[in-house]
């Protein structure tokens, strides 16, 4: 792949990682960014680091698409959150209420491949940004915070088997495990409320371990699991004392934050494989 083309869209939504795309694009040497944001969920931080930035809300496919078009941009990617209530909770424009119409099964996975389908009809690929974002992606052997036990590192073992079968289901890409029981799977309600959830089950000591993993055959391009220090500081308040990430596969935002949070907190973070 071409890490400095002449130009590249952004599809943005929220916290820091669109920023954290456009900077490492930069790095890279593209020379044009064009973006999308979403009224109320994106930086506007971002306009900064843009060369040209058109505001919409979630539903509005046929503005989003013709930016990149009218623009002359041929390849685009995806980089931020898009709160899952707002995938359901839209007020879709024509063209995407056919898009969904024609959808039998409505999820992040089927949206966001339409999405990319309606965007390939108009000349415009829907490309995977981790290229862009591989000095973000924590490899084998890392590690932050306090060293694990031999117990702890067994937990993690148990937790990754459970989270790859779960992410195999569609279900979610999260669990929380104790003691060799399970306690929260992520579901609907994403990364941050099911630790919260899985916190309060692990009982007043804490001391639960979170594992998060990609899907098999997981499209990276719109779907990279995502951490940053909102994470840590929700691992802190549920007395999570383990995060572990599948090696190669998710991405930390915020290192420098993450790394001072997980050494106050006492929370060892870790990637499996």
């Amino acid at each position: 792949m071409n890490l400095a083309p002449e130009s590249i869209g952004l599809i943005a939504g929220s916290r820091t990682l669109p920023l954290e795309f456009a900077r490492l694009a930069r790095a890279a040497g593209v020379k044009r960014i064009v973006c999308t944001a979403v009224e109320g969920e994106t930086d506007p931080a971002l306009a900064s680091l843009v060369d040209d930035i058109v505001w919409l809300n979630v539903g509005q496919l046929n503005k989003m698409i013709s930016t990149f078009t009218s623009r002359d941009v041929k390849q685009c990617v995806m980089a931020g959150q898009v709160a899952p209530k707002n995938l359901f909770d839209l007020r879709p424009d024509f063209r995407a209420m056919g898009v969904l119409l024609r959808l039998r099964e409505k999820n992040a996975h089927t949206i966001f491949g339409a999405i990319a389908d309606e965007l390939k009809k108009d000349g415009v690929e829907l490309i995977d940004a981790s290229p862009w974002l591989a000095p973000l992606m924590p490899q084998t052997g890392f590690e932050l915070g306090p060293k694990l036990s031999s117990e702890q590192k067994a937990e993690v073992e148990f937790g990754f088997r459970i989270a790859k079968e779960v992410s195999r289901m569609e279900i979610g890409q999260l669990v929380v495990v104790k003691n060799g029981i399970v306690l929260a799977v992520e579901g609907f309600e994403g990364t941050d409320k099911c630790l919260a959830r899985g916190g309060d089950l692990a009982g007043p000591k804490g001391g639960a371990i979170a594992v998060k993993v990609a899907k098999l055959h997981h499209d990276m391009r719109f779907d990279i699991p995502c951490i940053g220090a909102k994470t840590f500081e929700t691992c802190a308040a549920a007395k999570i004392s383990v995060l572990a990430l599948e090696s190669g596969k998710s991405l930390l935002l915020e290192r420098e934050a993450c790394a001072a949070l997980a050494q106050k907190n006492k929370i060892s973070v870790t990637t499996v494989s």
